[in-house]
């Protein structure tokens, strides 16, 4: 009889997790694919100038929030984080680009940010908003964006930033009073700090400044080969996830039946454990959050890994940093939960649901530094909760490779600066002993979905050629007042994004570049029809006919189309002044120029073209155009697959 109704119990919750667990799915693998996963390292590649609008989506905004929710009540290991920094993004994205008409969500006054810094700016805002309020640290929020997320910063940005995580403060601030009564759950527990160690008592030694080496040592090998694993687990789940919808809610429902046995067998290898004399009225805790679990324990005794699995992640996150509780986890309980957590975090990375990275990997490293410090237990001065936040900086410090943001993060979370020194410690240990292994994990993630990212450093064989090395051709121009044929057959056979506008006479007195013409406003140009029957200036009438709006709404992937265009016939013979629409200060570099110079300067100025110009007179005004792809190393070691061997 018992046994019947520990089976029910298992069924009832494995039930419920695999119908949320389902219905993320179902939202992710049939309305929005591209709201699956953390969306960090999709935003990463937009900020560096990636031109992926799907990522951004008003729908791939639904999916992430929606399927965030479901997810995260399913049970996963996951987190919510990397979603909330997603959904800023498509926010701002949805402002930058004056709203969605498809979703009848439109404002007028939205126009004057359809540009591309402005939407860039706005998307890093939104980056920045989305950590501010995944861990109430504003500060933490606005170096996350400029550490990790954005590959171009200014003194602007920093400011706006800024402003944006305040006002994200004040907001969560106002929700947390107005929901202290409790009428809204759980939000809101613990206030503007989530974890509050700052109770504990800080003094340490040298034994413990050594434990704390050793926990970055051990950080930075374990991130590394977290990284690693989930580097495997993505290029296997790609294969699958490729066969339909159907595989992937399978593959879903299939982690949640394994981590629903998990979080419900694993409690069963734990032994009953008294209650503390000063908490026995709170103990056994049978609420839907708290510090104690009874878990089929007798009265007065509680099981310390069902306060683990049997608990929210913010609630597991909250035991293992609490201070005081030295005894609370027996040393077996805290290696189950780690070992347990680190696989469930890499193998449900990765499927078809929006997942955030940082939950998981401070569940585990909270999880062996609270088991280190038990084990310095003799010999040390540092609290059993301070060493489970050490963990958790280790572990995030040789994941993420992140050290500034990740430090600022900590402390917001935890309100110890006193635990500044160690913290920077730890950290900069995990960082350099990851980096011995292997990349970041969002660098990876960048990297194995094939999204052309452009690092900060030139590549070393980048120093043995210079810029006409790696121009592709052909190379296509168009003169100041074109026919519009030959514009019409170069958008058409062509998928350039943009193109040399060279000047002849008469309009100069030898060919001369004037500057550079994206499709996108050529493409406007030609819907307007700004045509003239001979070729001649059109003066300013292209700014009189042609709205500025309609040109910085082409750049947002939501202006005209080529199949949009109705040209007649009789109009192909007809000609354009090009004039009014051209770039006429293109950033240009000299041929003999290093590339690596070429490609620092084309990263840090946030470039989509860089027009190569010859050394010499007398030969034509322009060599070529460089694009991001090709400073990618694919395409240089494509042309020149000996370069690696020079030294």
């Amino acid at each position: 009889m018992i046994q019947c109704r520990y089976y029910k119990a298992f069924a009832a919750l494995a039930s419920c997790n695999l119908a949320l667990a389902a219905a993320a799915a179902a939202l992710c693998a049939y309305i929005a694919p591209a709201a699956a996963g953390s969306g960090i390292p999709e935003v990463k590649a937009y900020l560096n100038g990636v031109d992926a609008h799907s990522i951004l989506a008003p729908s791939t905004l639904f999916v992430k929030i929606f399927g965030s929710i479901l997810c995260v009540s399913a049970g996963f290991v996951v987190g919510k984080e990397g979603p909330m920094v997603h959904t800023g993004a498509c926010i701002a994205s949805l402002i930058g680009q004056g709203g969605s008409r498809k979703y009848h969500l439109t404002w007028r006054w939205l126009r004057y940010f359809k540009n591309d810094r402005d939407r860039r700016d706005l998307i890093t805002c939104g980056a920045a908003a989305g950590v501010a309020s995944a861990f109430r640290a504003p500060v933490g929020g606005v170096l996350f964006a400029l550490e990790e997320a954005a590959s171009w910063w200014r003194s602007a940005l920093l400011w706006r930033t800024f402003f944006t995580t305040a006002v994200v403060a004040i907001v969560l601030r106002a929700f947390i009073q107005l929901c202290s009564t409790g009428t809204c759950g759980l939000f809101g527990e613990g206030g503007l700090i989530m974890y509050d160690v700052s109770a504990a008592k800080v003094a340490y030694s040298v034994p413990d400044i050594l434990a704390v080496i050793l926990l970055g040592v051990i950080g930075g090998i374990f991130g590394s080969l977290y990284n690693y694993l989930v580097d495997k687990v993505l290029r296997t789940y790609s294969i699958i996830n490729e066969k339909g919808p159907a595989v992937k809610i399978l593959l879903v429902v299939t982690v949640s039946l394994l981590t629903s046995i998990c979080s419900y067998g694993l409690p069963w290898f734990a032994t009953c454990i008294p209650c503390p004399i000063d908490t026995t009225e709170s103990c056994p805790n049978t609420d839907l959050s708290g510090n104690y679990k009874s878990f089929q324990c007798p009265p007065n005794h509680y099981n310390d890994l069902a306060s683990l699995f049997l608990n929210t992640n913010d609630d597991a996150i909250r035991n293992l940093l609490s201070t005081s509780t030295t005894k609370e986890f027996h040393i077996s309980s805290l290696f189950i939960f780690f070992i347990a957590i680190y696989c469930l975090g890499v193998i449900t990375y990765g499927i078809a649901i929006p997942s955030g990275l940082f939950i998981p990997v401070i569940l585990a490293g909270a999880g062996y530094g609270r088991l280190i410090g038990r084990l310095f237990d003799p010999i040390t001065k540092l609290d059993v909760g301070l060493f489970a936040l050490l963990g958790a900086a280790s572990f995030l410090g040789g994941t993420m490779r992140m050290t500034v943001s990740l430090c600022v993060i900590l402390l917001e979370l935890t309100n110890d600066l006193l635990l500044l020194p160690l913290v920077m410690l730890v950290l900069l240990i995990s960082k350099t002993v990851g980096d011995m292994f292997n990349h970041g994990v969002y660098d990876q993630i960048v990297k194995l979905k094939g999204l052309p990212y452009m690092e900060a450093h030139a590549e070393p064989y980048m120093k043995h050629l210079v810029a006409r090395d790696v121009v592709s051709g052909p190379l296509i121009t168009f003169s100041g007042v074109e026919k519009v044929g030959n514009i019409l057959h170069a958008l058409k056979t062509t998928g350039h994004n943009g193109f040399p506008v060279i000047d002849e006479p008469p309009f100069a007195d030898a060919p001369e570049l004037c500057g550079l013409v994206l499709r996108s406003h050529l493409l406007v140009l030609l819907k307007g029809k700004i045509f003239s029957r001979d070729r001649v200036l059109s003066g300013d009438e292209v700014v009189h006919r042609i709205s500025k709006f309609d040109f910085a709404k082409a750049g947002s992937g939501k202006g005209v189309k080529l199949e949009d265009l109705d040209i007649k016939d009789e109009e192909m013979d007809m000609y354009v002044d090009l004039h009014p629409i051209t770039n006429t200060s293109p950033y240009t570099v000299v041929e003999t120029m290093s590339l690596a110079k070429a490609a620092v300067l084309f990263r840090q100025l946030g470039l989509r073209h860089m027009c190569v110009v010859p050394k010499s007179q007398g030969r034509p005004p322009i060599v070529g155009i460089l694009t991001r792809h090709d400073f990618l190393p694919e395409h240089i070691l494509g042309l020149y697959p000996h370069i690696r061997l020079r030294k």
